[in-house]
């Protein structure tokens, strides 16, 4: 119940989950720390994401860690 309260004022103040899987690469956005050989993916594009990433309007607060294709 508190946990719900604190996420949705963060949200209504500007906070949002940095989406990554499926979508590619930007180092402004995710911090890539695997190389991923899979042939589902396009190359450049996140294959997994190990840590989810913020964003406070439009400053990064912390960036995804992801595993990006080759």
């Amino acid at each position: 119940m508190v946990h719900e309260s604190l996420l949705r004022a963060l949200k209504d103040n500007g906070l949002e989950e940095i989406l990554a899987e499926g979508k590619e690469f930007d180092p402004n956005l995710h911090q890539a720390v695997v190389q991923d050989d899979n042939p589902d993916f396009k190359s450049g594009e996140v294959t997994q994401e190990l840590q989810k990433g913020y964003k406070l309007k439009d400053r990064v607060l912390r960036p995804s860690m992801v595993k990006v294709n080759q």
